[in-house]
């Protein structure tokens, strides 16, 4: 590290901005073997954060170089632990180090100094999020940080083809008031895991569509739920930040080029063609999806053709995602396509204070919950 100190400190935006920024073009998010993605912060670089109820990004210098940074966010959610089913946690997010500057200790210091300001404002569990192949960041956080496995839910995403989908005529759809969608979320889903107390800051942030309900024709929603029926919420990320494809296999490269021309020459076979992820896109990411009844799968379904098509509407959405508990058999009716989806993201999590280390062993050995909440303001 040469002569200099390494210093860790709170991002200053007007100091920091485009050095941050230019970092973060730099490094890359996601396995090589399926193509490196790349976010375009659209000049904000806390972006992914600033909807939290508290948050915070440090950076860490060397000298006049910014070499690298990370982001936290602090919320109260549900937890299956006693004597309360509540906890505050931290969310880790956005550890980025310069790649000149790597394998030095950079990363573990930046983490550490994220747990301090977790645990000064009062949180008992950190967690974060990586992709199981991942295994330099298995090593930081697994190997030399303490933290242990905790969920696998899967990231289902579902590129937007060029023309609208057939929704069957069999069901009714109804968008919901933000007050009837916060008051159904509390009803079916508080006792999901990670179900953040404050979900109705979420239904009326802006970046929030709508919640939609479906429901089977003939039947009507009101005081009590029909037979079957199914719920989700749409969230806007692409008025946040923009992804870009690079340095993909050139298998998948060919398999775009030639869906596309497929489409273009054969329109009659209805092939669907995966969108040009090589130029910066937004997308539609989708959360709270919950079902009862024998038909809740194919009302998901149907809802997702939903969103699809809302997608299908907007200027540079090319992707719908969504992230589901591992174990949760909705996941099978979400359309997707294994090319561009992960079935088992990581998630790993850490006990921050001496008395939460007991309860995280009990909750570790707890079978998850069928759900799981991914809060959309942490995509």
């Amino acid at each position: 590290m040469g002569h200099y100190d390494l210093v860790i400190r709170s991002y200053n935006p007007h100091k920091d901005r485009a050095r941050v920024e230019d970092l973060q073009r730099r490094c890359e998010v996601g396995p090589a073997e399926r193509g490196l993605l790349f976010t375009d912060t659209l000049g904000d670089p806390i972006c992914r954060i600033k909807n939290s109820p508290v948050y915070n990004m440090l950076v860490a210098e060397l000298g006049n170089h910014l070499v690298g940074v990370i982001q936290g966010s602090i919320k109260l959610v549900t937890v299956h632990k006693p004597p309360k089913d509540l906890a505050w946690v931290g969310y880790i997010l956005g550890l980025r180090v310069a790649p000149l500057y790597r394998r030095r200790g950079i990363g573990w210091k930046l983490v550490i100094k994220l747990e301090e300001w977790f645990s000064v404002n009062g949180v008992g569990y950190a967690y974060m999020a990586t992709e199981k192949d991942n295994e330099a960041s298995f090593k930081l956080f697994v190997d030399k940080l303490g933290y242990v496995k905790f969920r696998t839910p899967a990231i289902l995403v579902n590129p937007v083809s060029h023309r609208m989908s057939k929704i069957s005529s069999s069901f009714e759809f109804e968008k919901l008031k933000v007050e009837e969608a916060e008051s159904l979320y509390r009803k079916f889903m508080s006792s999901t895991e990670f179900f953040p107390s404050d979900i109705g800051n979420i239904l009326k942030n802006e970046l929030s569509l709508g919640t939609w309900v479906a429901y089977r024709r003939g039947e009507s929603w009101g005081a009590t739920c029909p037979s079957s029926w199914a719920m989700l919420s749409v969230w806007n990320s692409g008025e946040l930040f923009k992804l870009r494809l690079g340095n993909a296999a050139s298998s998948c490269l060919m398999y775009t080029k030639s869906s596309q021309l497929m489409e273009k020459v054969l329109p009659c076979f209805k092939l669907p063609a995966i969108p040009d992820f090589w130029q910066p896109f937004g997308f539609y990411f989708v959360y709270g999806v919950y079902g009862e009844g024998p038909l809740s799968g194919k009302l998901v379904r149907t809802l997702c053709r939903l969103v699809h098509n809302m997608a299908w509407k907007s200027k540079d959405c090319k992707a719908v995602a969504t992230e589901v508990g591992g174990s949760d058999t909705l996941r099978h009716y979400i359309p997707h396509w294994k090319l561009l989806s992960c079935p088992e993201d990581l998630w790993c999590i850490k006990a921050l204070k001496n008395k939460e280390r007991n309860n995280l062993l009990e909750m570790i050995k707890t079978p998850p919950t069928i759900s799981l909440f991914v809060d959309p303001r942490e995509v």
